[in-house]
């Protein structure tokens, strides 16, 4: 009797057990639809840092970070099969320039490539603000959107179906697993180690003129840094600078082919300025060429009759510009080349 109670007591148990698993929530990374996966591998945990005087980024719940993950995501952007035209993430996004570009996109109707930097601590994308979220929306845009990634083709590709098996617990690849892996990769992309960095932390100095121009950059000098702050160099908020005043492309209209709303005409995210003297085209639409010019339109080409121009460019004193000298014009310059981070266009980490 004794051994027949404890018989019923471990079906009852198995049978628990059973339902619990057939039962069980699929994987947060992952979805219902598992094709002939079997389970995650054991991964390494990716510890993440936000560094030194930047702000605490936010990561996903539902795409936590691992090491395998990250190399699973690196794979992919520099893998041609994933856009129908054999282009890969990193066509247009070279890490010896900042992963920026060195000419605007025939493809995307001469808009420039914003570089991917620092992306964790963003919450709005592109020029023009179309995207909104996380890098996860990101990549899912970019992936059924502008590559067309042809997921039949990629569900027949063995070696990834083994990989998102193993670090996601799913063979089915859609384009919203596919982005997570891919929004990892970008994740990491950070730049925290350039000679700015480095002086604000007390580590190295600045030259007299890199100094003279970061105090133009960041006082109501230059007022460079009401868009481009501390740190991030950049705010992430949609501006209108002056660049247009009559807009001849649709490109040219930037947040109000989001919106509609025609307050929001000319309107664009700011770019973030770290590696920014490893570009070659400059604006939405790649217009300047070098850092000079940049500086000489906010010196003194401005449209400053624009109804919904940024505040800052209309400031007492600054009717007729900035009212820059040459020299402090390359001193700005100056302060502008020690964004670049040797260290991130260097990183073994980020390679092929």
């Amino acid at each position: 009797m004794k051994l027949k109670h404890t018989y019923k007591v471990l079906i009852v148990i198995a049978t628990i057990v059973s339902l619990a698993i057939s039962c069980r929530k699929p994987d947060d990374d992952g979805d219902n639809s598992n094709g002939g996966c079997n389970g995650m591998s054991t991964m390494v945990p990716y510890t993440w840092f936000d560094p030194a005087r930047f702000p605490k980024a936010v990561i996903p719940a539902d795409n936590q970070m691992f090491v395998e993950r990250i190399a699973l995501g690196k794979k992919l952007f520099y893998d041609t099969r994933l856009s129908n035209n054999g282009e890969s993430c990193e066509s247009c996004h070279k890490q010896n320039m900042g992963f920026s570009a060195s000419e605007v996109s025939a493809f995307d109707k001469g808009l420039q490539k914003m570089p991917l930097v620092n992306m964790a601590w963003y919450n709005n994308f592109m020029w023009s603000g179309r995207i909104t979220g996380t890098l996860e929306d990101v990549m899912f845009a970019e992936l059924t959107k502008r590559f067309s990634t042809d997921f039949n083709k990629i569900n027949g590709i063995q070696e990834y179906k083994d990989l998102f098996c193993r670090y996601y617990g799913n063979d089915n690849i859609t384009p919203e697993l596919m982005a997570k892996p891919l929004a990892q990769f970008m994740r990491v992309l950070v730049s925290k180690n350039n000679k700015y960095d480095r002086f604000l932390l007390g580590l190295e100095s600045l030259t007299m003129d890199e100094k003279a121009g970061h105090d133009i950059f960041f006082t109501e000098k230059g007022d460079c840094f009401h868009c481009h702050v501390q740190v991030l160099l950049t705010d992430n908020q949609m501006h209108h600078n002056g660049l247009d005043s009559v807009y001849k492309k649709d490109i040219d209209k930037g947040f109000y082919n989001v919106t509609g709303n025609v307050q929001d005409m000319g309107k664009f995210r700011s770019p973030n300025l770290r590696n920014v003297a490893l570009r070659t085209e400059f604006m939405h639409d790649g217009r300047f060429k070098t850092l000079e010019e940049v500086v000489n339109f906010y010196n003194k080409d401005v449209h400053r009759g624009v109804p919904n121009i940024d505040p800052v460019m209309l400031k007492p004193g600054k009717e007729n510009g900035l009212n820059l000298t040459e020299l402090e014009k390359k001193q700005l310059v100056a302060f502008l080349k020690t964004l670049t981070d040797n260290d991130f266009i260097n990183n073994p980490d980020f390679k092929q």
